[in-house]
């Protein structure tokens, strides 16, 4: 079977093609006889509508149009422009001009027109005669209807759809048989105008008197002159397509107005949507960096306050609250610190990409000045916690040098014990002059005993003056004891200076005496020297061997205890330090490894962004089921502080090491995570493709020479060079403060693509908003609130009242309200 083609070409990119099966035309190539009757009737009736605006009219479609001065007329009402003066003249050529001058506007609006010849016309040809006027219809009337991102005829078939949805018994999918039983054209009379008639009367099975009701009242009320007969639609299996869409597109003007409106008010309601989203997102932005400001402004003081406490228990408490704000305090805000950041990037693509200006937070709020106050945080704690450390060893050796100084004089002060009342003795008063000696004797290992415990005092005092250097907490009781000590070391060492010059004495007095008892003394000379050797021996061996021995023998194994104790400690150390070494030693590599497969992940150009989205959230799941591991850490690492073991041969990894790559493994996921999200938003608002967006991203590669997902400015100058811009200085530089607003010296991936982007993207204007608000204001430079009320729906309707400035022009009653200055503030293009 053949087909005959007809197509209507527009420069624009639009096209109607219509393929007519051989047995719809006759063998003189005319149309199946019902189809062209109803394109006869409709399509005259059309032009008749617009014909007598200039007081004209035809009867014979292929007849009044054969010497093209009505045809020229036509395409003057309808197009509201004067075609070239046609001819007067009666002779075929003269009609063939004129039809051409015609053909030719036609074209001249973006039409092609193909097998349609100004012979044809002259001639009578009913064929072509109608192929032209649809042609026309299609530019005049149906081409610029557009719904939802679809024209002409898909764009009125939306319309009709999206009209009807409402109403029982009515499912336009097509131009056709969906006509059929009228009640389609019922329904959008209907919802433009539900005073013309009820809906609800209505029966499916009554398709003659719904159509004679829908084109009676097309005429009567809406101007619609009556295309087709009731007849006519019913009467045919499949109703002439061209016929229903002429007569359809006549209600579709016919409530252009309403349309116009509606749409309209879509759009303003679109524009206050983002609008009234963003601005919650700023209020929500504002906020919590409010909130988490001042938790810095709070905390920050906190962790520079270096007043020492005078106990271990007291420092060991504070250290305590230090381990509570970086375990429970801490990690919430530093969620908090990157949501804030992942929520402005958020927002100001959002603004970018909605041709708003970027969002400029109140004075000492920017991220900048929130990283500012968190890195003085930071290094307040890092402060904090070396100051913390540094104190518990000194209040360790504090304690080590007290509990020295107790030993040491409590030795001094059981050796002296007694001593002083021993030296205030006066037995030498009553001894003879062996006995005299042999207290000399024993002052004289006394003084030995004293000298040799000189030393032991200056170390006990040496030990009083270092803990009040190091400000000892219970100093006073050490320096009262000190005192103490070197009052009573005085005093004995007058008592034996004295006790010295005592016995001096008495022995020369006794050695005079025993002068006189020398004659007696020769003769009882075996009996006097067996009692002083017997005496003496007894005196020497139980005072000084015996007592010194058995002090030694019970020492020895004290010291031998307290070693053993140290060394099991220190064994406990090592395993503290093992086991600490070993779990870092494998997380701290881990970290590393995460962080080197996200920057893969952000870098990789196979794949859609999407695929890249499902890969970054499974790491996220990796690294929170890996936070134990941490957790376990940190317990190990109380232990090992607890126990003041400060050093660790068997790993590079300290805890400070480890904590702060967790925190930027975990701020780095949910960055990574937001920029893939904004990738996805800037494409899908401005269209992008994937192969767009993978082009994008091996440019941005390539000359991202450092690799850490930023262009420097000579790297961003070189990319733009290679893709074909010719770069002035000024001209760059202009770039570059679309780039790079704050002067960073660096281009992100996201403001690569938001350059490359910009002038593609579709976007509301404040333009087009002032055209929108000025529809619904009848075109007046103002707006009255209850014009407001009655287009927008409540919420935003209030939103304009709120924030609409009052009208100051002249002729504006009370009330009015500037909608220009309106919609420009939305757009930073001026201010409220």
């Amino acid at each position: 079977m053949t087909q005959v083609e007809t197509t209507v070409s527009y420069g624009n990119g639009f096209e109607e093609v219509y393929m007519l099966q051989e047995d719809e035309w006759d063998r003189d190539m005319l149309l199946d006889p019902a189809w062209e009757q109803q394109q006869r009737k409709t399509f005259t009736a059309w032009c008749n509508s617009h014909l007598r605006k200039a007081g004209t009219q035809i009867e014979n479609i292929e007849e009044d149009f054969r010497n093209g001065l009505k045809l020229m007329l036509l395409l003057e009402v309808i197009s509201g422009e004067r075609l070239p003066k046609p001819d007067r003249g009666k002779m075929r050529f003269h009609k063939i001009a004129n039809v051409n001058k015609a053909l030719d506007f036609i074209t001249s609006k973006g039409v092609k027109l193909v097998s349609i010849g100004a012979e044809e016309i002259v001639d009578g040809n009913v064929k072509m005669t109608l192929g032209m006027i649809w042609t026309i219809i299609l530019r005049f009337a149906i081409q610029d209807i557009s719904v939802e991102e679809t024209s002409a005829k898909e764009g009125l078939l939306l319309w009709c759809q999206r009209k009807t949805a409402p109403y029982r018994n009515v499912n336009v999918q097509n131009f056709h048989v969906s006509w059929k039983d009228g009640l389609a054209f019922c329904a959008l009379i209907h919802r433009h105008r539900p005073d013309l008639l009820d809906y609800s009367k209505l029966n499916k099975d009554d398709p003659m008197g719904n159509l004679n009701l829908a084109f009676d009242i097309a005429e009567k009320h809406l101007d619609i002159p009556k295309m087709l007969d009731a007849e006519d639609i019913i009467n045919t299996p499949k109703p002439d397509e061209r016929a229903i869409m002429t007569y359809v597109s006549c209600f579709y003007h016919a409530f252009a107005g309403a349309e116009q409106a509606e749409t309209a008010a879509n759009r303003i309601c679109k524009v206050l949507g983002v609008n009234q989203e963003n601005e919650k997102l700023m209020e929500e932005y504002e906020r919590l960096a409010s909130e988490l400001l001042e938790w810095i402004r709070r905390t920050t003081p906190w962790l520079e306050n270096r007043t020492p406490e005078k106990t271990m228990v007291e420092m060991q408490r504070k250290l305590e609250d230090f381990r509570d704000y970086r375990r429970q305090h801490k990690p919430p805000k530093v969620q908090e610190k990157c949501q804030l950041e992942i929520n402005f990037n958020t927002l100001q693509t959002k603004l970018r990409i909605s041709n708003r200006p970027a969002f400029m937070p109140s004075e000492g709020k920017m991220v900048s000045d929130i990283t500012s106050a968190w890195q003085g945080l930071e290094q307040a704690e890092k402060g904090y916690e070396e100051w913390l450390l540094t104190e518990i060893r000194r209040l360790e050796r504090l304690d080590h040098l007290a509990e020295k100084f107790r030993q040491k004089a409590t030795n001094h002060e059981n050796w002296a014990s007694g001593k002083e009342l021993i030296l205030s003795q006066k037995d030498y008063e009553t001894a003879t002059l062996i006995e005299m000696k042999a207290l000399l004797r024993k002052h004289e290992a006394f003084e030995s005993d004293l000298a040799a415990h000189q030393d032991r005092v200056e170390q006990i005092a040496a030990i009083a003056q270092e803990l009040n250097e190091l400000d000892y907490h219970d100093v006073a009781a050490v320096n009262q004891r000190c005192q103490s000590i070197c009052d009573l070391w005085d005093r004995l060492g007058t008592l034996t200076q004295k006790r010295r010059e005592a016995l001096e004495r008495t022995e020369k007095l006794l050695e005079t005496i025993d002068q006189l008892f020398l004659e007696f003394a020769k003769r009882s000379a075996p009996f006097n020297n067996w009692m002083e050797g017997a005496m003496e021996d007894l005196q020497d061996m139980f005072m000084v061997h015996t007592i010194e021995e058995v002090q030694v023998k019970k020492l020895v194994p004290q010291r031998d205890g307290s070693l053993q104790e140290e060394m099991a400690r220190q064994h406990a150390h090592e395993r503290l330090r093992r086991q600490f070494a070993a779990q870092a030693n494998l997380i701290g590599p881990w970290i590393q490894a995460r962080m080197e497969e996200i920057g893969r992940c952000s870098l990789e150009i196979g794949g859609t962004l999407e695929d890249q989205m499902t890969q970054l959230k499974q790491f996220e799941h990796v690294i929170v089921t890996y936070k134990p591991n941490v957790d376990k850490l940190e317990g190990d690492h109380q232990l090992i502080q607890e126990s003041l073991v400060f050093d660790n041969k068997h790993t590079n990894y300290t805890m400070e090491h480890i904590r702060v790559g967790w925190e930027l493994l975990l701020t780095t996921i949910a960055r990574t995570i937001n920029e893939i999200e904004t990738q996805i938003l800037t494409r899908d608002a401005k269209g992008i493709s994937q192969q767009q967006m993978n082009e994008f991203r091996s440019s941005f590669n390539h000359f991202d020479r450092k690799k850490n997902g930023a262009m420097e400015t000579d790297d961003f100058r070189a990319c733009l060079i290679s893709m074909g811009y010719d770069l002035g200085e000024v001209e760059f530089a202009r770039i570059m403060m679309l780039v790079d607003p704050n002067t960073t010296g660096i281009v992100s991936f996201q403001s690569f693509i938001d350059f490359m982007t910009r002038e593609t993207a579709d976007t509301d204007t404040a333009e087009q908003v002032v055209a929108s608000f000025r529809i619904l204001a009848a075109d007046k430079p103002y707006i009255l609130v209850e014009e407001l009320r009655r287009e927008l729906p409540p919420e935003q309707a209030e939103y304009c009242i709120m924030r609409m400035p009052p009208h100051g022009g002249p002729g504006a009653p009370p009330g009015a309200l500037d909608y220009t200055a309106f919609s420009t503030a939305l757009y930073g293009e001026s201010d409220l």
